[in-house]
């Protein structure tokens, strides 16, 4: 049986059976003990989506998510963001959470992932970043065994899985210059990660012809982000990824997707050149706006799929013509991007209410899918609107000609003038060699009798 919420000033209303309709008793529209009973809410009262940010206060009280979820309730009138207060996650079991209709939430060091999922499977919210999918992100060997399932580029490597109850996958030889694990050799430069993605300890070995020793990367403290060890031996406790070390051009990519269809990508310094972090005068780390490719567009789409991430950073590393992905981060957003965040709201914004609006009987209109070029009226018909201009700008650092600007009175260059059509043009330009010969001659003659 067809149930309808008409949603207006006045109260709501089902065109069917109050008792027999199981849909109005879902949305609370009727009691079954009392058929002609009307819903008490107030006339104009309209109902919204609750959207719940479930991370530690760390994350969902920065900069990036209050501008994010701002212009979400700005932008939205049936969206209202609701934050789970770090003690309610930390202390309070999952039934005394607030209840949500959509779950943004993310995994981060602390946070009780388990309470999340258990939360996502009492309240069935719908979740924007697959809470499952988490717990593979914070295993690299996990990450690049996805990232290798689904086609997508990586340095090459091979897993030291010293973890392995079994024993098996601990194969390691060193030398001065390589080692080989598993049967597979890096030569130096090589890397070498730590498998699980909460430890950002990772080395980068040099070889001896370069001075040997290794370049270890952290997480930025203060102003730097690296420092050179004169130890250029491996660790030899824990488990490790080793990969080939890609020859970059001095820039990590950073991409950020917000769902299938965008992805924003900005540049960095990479901490492997010296260690020291760029800042500008603001005191905030400098970035380089990145244009991608559209097999790197590509490569952004298919992360988020294999991942259930629709919001998601990863790092690309582009060498020898292609670009790998090197790290999967999960949650991730942009700082210091206003147009960021307007994108990440509108985005954000538009995939709650295509998923729930129809449920929860909320009027919506679907905007024009992202990948429609935007057209510009003109007196012609439609054109594509001008997005940017590329422009390349040869220097001029070339040999001087040693040109010579001169004024002459002599009748004999008015001659030469009158000669070429020069009264008739206004200006006569002289470049056969014929021509040229005679300016000379002229010139040499007059020279040789200055009378």
């Amino acid at each position: 049986m067809n149930a309808a919420w008409q949603i207006g000033p006045t109260n709501d209303s089902c065109d069917c059976d109050f008792v027999e309709c199981e849909e109005c008793l879902k949305l609370g529209l009727s009691d079954p003990s009392t058929p002609e009973a009307e819903d008490e809410r107030p006339p104009g009262s309209r109902q919204v989506i609750l959207v719940g940010v479930c991370a530690m206060e760390k994350k969902s009280r920065s900069r990036p998510m209050s501008e994010i979820l701002s212009r979400l309730e700005e932008r939205f009138e049936y969206i209202k963001p609701v934050i789970f207060e770090e003690s309610v996650i930390l202390n309070e079991p999952v039934e005394n959470w607030p209840e949500v209709d959509c779950l943004i939430s993310f995994h981060s060091k602390g946070f009780p992932l388990d309470k999340a999922i258990a939360y996502a499977e009492l309240r069935k919210p719908f979740v924007i970043n697959n809470l499952l999918s988490q717990y593979d992100l914070q295993d690299r060997r996990k990450v690049y065994r996805i990232l290798q399932r689904e086609g997508i580029e990586l340095p090459r490597f091979a897993v030291l899985d010293r973890d392995n109850p079994v024993g098996e996958g601990a194969d390691l030889v060193e030398t001065d210059d390589s080692v080989e694990v598993n049967g597979n050799i890096f030569n130096k430069p090589f890397v070498e990660k730590p498998v699980s993605a909460e430890d950002h300890n990772i080395y980068i070995y040099y070889p001896t012809s370069a001075g040997g020793g290794s370049q270890r990367l952290f997480r930025k403290i203060h102003n730097r982000s690296s420092v050179y060890s004169s130890e250029s031996r491996v660790r030899k406790a824990g488990s490790f990824i080793y990969e080939e070390f890609m020859p970059t051009d001095g820039t990590d990519v950073k991409v950020y997707t917000v769902g299938l269809d965008y992805a924003h990508a900005e540049a960095r310094k990479s901490p492997a050149l010296d260690g020291k972090v760029e800042r500008d005068s603001e005191g905030k780390e400098v970035r380089y706006p990145v244009i991608l490719s559209n097999a790197e567009k590509l490569i952004a789409r298919r992360v988020c799929q294999s991942f259930n991430q629709m919001v998601c950073g990863f790092d690309l590393l582009r060498a020898d013509g292609k670009s790998y992905v090197c790290d999967v981060n999960g949650f991730s957003f942009v700082k210091n991007s206003s147009k960021y965040y307007d994108d990440c709201a509108q985005i954000l914004g538009h995939m709650v209410l295509r998923e729930l609006s129809p449920q929860m009987h909320i009027p919506y209109t679907a905007p024009y899918q992202l990948e429609d070029p935007p057209f510009a009226p003109t007196t012609f018909g439609k054109m594509m609107e001008l997005r940017c201009v590329c422009a390349v700008i040869r220097h001029g650092d070339r040999t001087p000609k040693q040109k010579m600007k001169m004024e002459v009175r002599h009748q004999k260059f008015f001659d030469i003038f009158a000669k070429y059509g020069g009264w008739q043009q206004g200006h006569v330009k002289l470049k056969h060699p014929k021509q040229l010969q005679e300016i000379l001659d002229t010139a040499r003659e007059l020279l040789a009798d200055p009378k």
